[in-house]
């Protein structure tokens, strides 16, 4: 299931990435923010396009043709504030972020769908990546030096991944008995931050690489100038869909311990091709193949299934007849259903490319409009012909449609807070937005919770949290 400073350098998606204690939090989550993309652009194009000659502020409204209109640049003075929308967004991302987290366990639909279907829950990490892409479109809007962007764009990857291992590896596990570290031989590869970090990369890269200098008078000049981006989301979203479809599956073992550190081996057929269902999809395989069944998610999805859990759609005892399959691990952000999450992420590239193009209102709100309702129609189309939504498969379907449906959402915040200035309404969505990173490694990553229960008196039963009777 995201901040200042330097940090906002690479532009981002969870503006906050790293709230970890003291020297290792303010360094890596200034660098994270940047990286992830939940901050701040504005920083990002005073580092990145640092010496390139100022133009007119795009982002609020001056389209591109008036950039070569003018002769002299406005002064700062005259600029316009960013765009409060993406603060919003964000900020109402990391809100429904914690709602699920908090009332997802005893409210089915906050609660991410257990395969099949989307709830709400499945909404959240593909808003975090679609706005990624927004925000990285306003900093590499001028980049005088593309290898040097590249380089930064590189490193805050890198922080941002790392950043990612350590909170959400396994290291900060014991919440409730204080204890943390991690065995290296099973630390959890991939993850959120890690997934938005390989994304945010690419996705500068593309950004940063594959655009032409083409006017943009239209909607059609748009995909002309950005053709080669376009061309990637096609070729990724069509060997995605290959891969996914097309890759034999063979059958498997995996092994858990047991009572008494007792460890048990369960077998798993397969022999297919085309499975989508929890046992025998080629995402999972693929991700047992290259990183090795001990360094997934072990607490799959799937545990709460019918198949799986008596209490369904609730985790519960598994059923006497539950097949082999519901204790394998299974990481929902694995590396071939993150081929997806770049492409939402590329979407998001051309969401921004409209804010920097179309200066009136009307044509960046319409041609936010169309693109989203197509992509919510072919999702319902493609999901009729049975190519289902699914949050840990991040099949095309799933894409397309929670695509859409966070183009519509920030079209509709676009049209309330910038174009009719109901900013008092959302102000704490903004702050949210403004500290998306701080807020999710604290809030999400446990972090907070140890904190809070690291202090007791005397018995570690006695801490904070009984003292404000949350909490034995």
């Amino acid at each position: 299931m995201a901040a200042d400073g330097n940090a906002a350098a690479g532009g981002g998606a969870l503006r906050g990435g790293g709230g970890v204690p003291s020297a290792l939090c303010s360094r890596q989550r200034r660098a994270a923010v940047a990286a992830v993309g939940m901050g701040g652009y504005e920083l990002v194009r005073s580092d990145d396009a640092a010496g390139a000659a100022p133009g007119p502020d795009l982002e609020s409204g001056a389209g591109a043709g008036a950039a070569t209109s003018k002769a002299a640049p406005p002064s700062p003075a005259a600029r316009q504030p960013r765009l409060v929308s993406l603060d919003v967004f964000r900020g109402i991302t990391v809100l429904l972020m914690i709602i699920v987290d908090d009332a997802g366990g005893f409210i089915p639909a906050l609660n991410h769908s257990p395969w099949d279907g989307v709830t709400i829950a499945d909404f959240v990490m593909p808003f975090f990546l679609f706005i990624v892409g927004v925000s990285l479109t306003l900093a590499y809007k001028r980049v005088p030096d593309k290898l040097e962007a590249t380089k930064k764009a590189v490193l805050r990857a890198l922080k941002l991944f790392c950043l990612g291992l350590v909170l959400q590896g396994g290291f900060f596990h014991g919440v409730h008995s204080l204890t943390f570290g991690v065995d290296l031989t099973k630390i959890r590869l991939m993850g959120i931050l890690q997934r938005i970090a390989i994304a945010y990369l690419l996705a500068a890269i593309c950004e940063i690489w594959l655009k032409r200098d083409d006017d943009v008078d239209s909607g059609l000049d748009l995909l002309s100038r950005y053709r080669y981006q376009l061309f990637v989301v096609l070729v990724l979203s069509f060997t995605y869909t290959v891969l996914l479809y097309g890759i034999y599956v063979p059958d498997w073992e995996y092994q858990i311990s047991g009572p008494g550190s007792r460890e048990k081996s369960f077998s798993v057929k397969c022999g297919v091709r085309g499975d989508t269902g929890p046992a025998c999809n080629a995402v999972g395989m693929v991700d047992r193949t290259i990183l090795g069944i001990d360094h997934l998610y072990g607490r799959p999805v799937y545990a709460r299934t019918k198949e799986c859990s008596i209490n369904y759609p609730e985790n519960g005892p598994l059923p006497p007849d539950a097949p082999s399959w519901c204790q394998a691990p299974f990481d929902p952000e694995g590396l071939l259903s993150s081929v997806m999450a770049f492409v939402t992420c590329l979407i998001g590239l051309q969401f921004g490319h409209i804010i920097i193009h179309f200066e009136k209102h009307r044509g960046r709100i319409t041609n936010w409009l169309i693109p989203s309702f197509s992509m919510l129609a072919v999702a319902f189309l493609m999901g009729f012909v049975g190519m289902r939504m699914n949050k840990p498969l991040n099949t095309i379907s799933y894409t397309l449609a929670t695509a859409g449906a966070a183009g519509l959402l920030f079209a509709g915040i676009y049209t309330l807070v910038d174009v009719y200035g109901f900013r008092r309404p959302t102000i704490t969505m903004e702050w949210m937005g403004k500290h998306a990173l701080m807020i999710y490694v604290l809030v999400a990553c446990n972090i907070l919770p140890m904190f809070i229960r690291g202090f007791y008196w005397r018995d570690p039963n006695n801490s904070l949290l009984k003292f404000i009777g949350v909490g034995a």
